[in-house]
């Protein structure tokens, strides 16, 4: 799965030996009322260069460095006086700082050449957080994004095992070491096994993630993946603690001679079938499922999605698995108790992915069961990255405009949140919510999750998010 960094990563950093150079300082972004920071006068924009006389590289830096009772900071201000700071404090208290971005040193990028990568398959010209290629172990730990471990040197492993920076997440794709390297396109890719060794011995653990490429690693080299992680998902200290399987997403921007080809709902019930035996099989010998299908496969092959009970603690609910049976729950519990009629009529247009919108059909039934409550739920493709059946969080603002035009969309339209930049109002197209609010004839009301959309439709104000 596909992720665009956060508005926290510094996007200017798009040179890959930026790794090896010095960290710039720490750019305060906001002050926590009542914290350490506000009582020493911390300000938004002043610079944070150093603490005891260590120049943090990050936002893991910064939180070891700051566990220490006695500080030294020296810190410049937004008008740039220096200025050393000296205090003390428990060691449970921290300064209550936050930074304009979590990695001071720049951002590691991926060095693998993977034909199936997202990013590769965007057309050019828009904004360039689009085409950083995150392979940062930092923000693995920090916000639990993939990575491949690739690029890691000697002083990165050693930093791991000694900052115990656990757990990570890691995109797998093939344990076999040659077929692994020809994914990677990147004959480092093949010390996977060795490297989940290393993680073993440490004590420190991973999240895995394989995206199934049909005529690649599906198969017999999918059942070999999922297998030899499930070795590693044993003890009372698992190396492996999870892994999950998504499929491939291409868009109509990638290369013609990639190789690759779109996953068909033949294949999704091939995998489905391949991994629930698997599944079987590791709930005897580990005690859990341990490897679980992302959503999308069982909307491909038209098949229910399994029970809430089979996603366990859902440890991989970040990266599409059981994402949507978790919000048929909620959903059913925002609707567990509704009026029998609504004061005022309202007509509402709720807007998902062509993928999901069969999933969502009872609710859609049951909130239209509500005297005055008219409720229409459009499932859109995706023309801009050349999908018929997508995911609601890649739907475009282009995409809306083509799919909604001529439709009548009542009295507002709810647009799931997650079509947006996290903390910006920006579609993936770089077109803004303020654009294609003047291109439709309703009000747009955005909605983050479950109780939120149930209180839209039934007229009333907007959760907090």
């Amino acid at each position: 799965m596909w992720n665009e960094p956060s508005a926290g990563v510094a996007v200017a950093a798009l040179d890959p030996s930026s790794a090896g150079r010095q960290p710039q300082p720490a750019v305060v972004a906001s002050v926590e009322p009542g914290s350490i920071g506000e009582e020493l006068g911390f300000e938004p924009g002043d610079q944070l260069l150093s603490i005891n006389g260590v120049r943090p590289r990050d936002l893991i830096d910064y939180r070891y460095l700051t566990v220490e009772e006695d500080l030294i900071l020296e810190v410049r201000d937004s008008a740039g006086a220096l200025h050393r700071v000296e205090l003390e404090k428990d060691a449970d208290d921290g300064l209550g700082l936050a930074f304009t971005e979590a990695l001071f040193d720049g951002l590691r990028q991926c060095t693998n050449r993977c034909p199936f990568c997202f990013i590769d398959q965007q057309p050019p010209g828009h904004r360039d957080s689009l085409y950083l290629k995150d392979d940062d172990y930092r923000l693995s730990f920090l916000y639990g994004s993939y990575l491949t471990l690739t690029n890691l040197s000697e002083s990165d492993w050693t930093r791991i095992e000694e900052q115990r920076l656990t757990p990570l997440f890691v995109s797998v794709h093939a344990t076999e070491p040659g077929l692994r390297s020809r994914l990677l396109d990147n004959p480092r890719a093949g010390d996977l096994l060795q490297q989940l060794d290393w993680f073993a011995h440490r004590g420190l653990q991973i999240h895995a993630q394989v995206v199934v490429c049909p005529g690649l690693n599906d198969g017999e080299a999918l059942i070999r993946t999922l297998s030899d992680l499930a070795r590693f998902g044993t003890g009372e200290w698992p190396a492996v603690l999870s892994a999950a399987v998504v499929p491939v997403g291409l868009t109509r921007f990638r290369p013609a001679e990639d190789g690759l080809r779109a996953v068909t709902p033949a294949d999704a019930r091939t995998v489905i079938e391949a991994v629930e035996l698997l599944q079987a099989r590791f709930q005897q010998q580990i005690g859990s499922r341990f490897a679980w299908l992302s959503d999308e496969w069982y909307l491909m092959a038209g098949q229910p999605l399994p029970p809430r009970s089979n996603y366990e603690d859902l440890p991989q609910q970040e990266n599409g698995v059981g994402t949507i049976r978790a919000f048929l729950e909620a959903l059913d519990q925002a609707t567990e108790t509704l009026p029998e009629r609504i004061d005022s009529p309202l007509h509402s247009s709720w807007v998902v992915g062509r993928l999901v919108d069969r999933a969502l059909a009872p609710v859609q039934a049951r909130l239209n069961q509500v005297n005055g409550v008219s409720l229409t739920l459009h499932g859109l493709p995706s023309p801009y990255w050349g999908q018929d059946q997508v995911v609601t969080g890649l739907l475009t603002g282009e995409d809306l405009l083509k799919g909604l035009a001529d439709q009548p969309l009542g009295d507002q339209l709810l647009l799931p949140s997650v079509m947006l930049r996290q903390g910006q109002p920006v579609f993936l197209d770089d077109m803004t919510l303020d654009q294609l609010q003047d291109q439709l004839p309703v009000p747009i009301r955005i909605v983050h999750g479950a109780a939120d959309i149930v209180a839209a439709v039934l007229g009333q104000q907007p959760k907090t998010p």
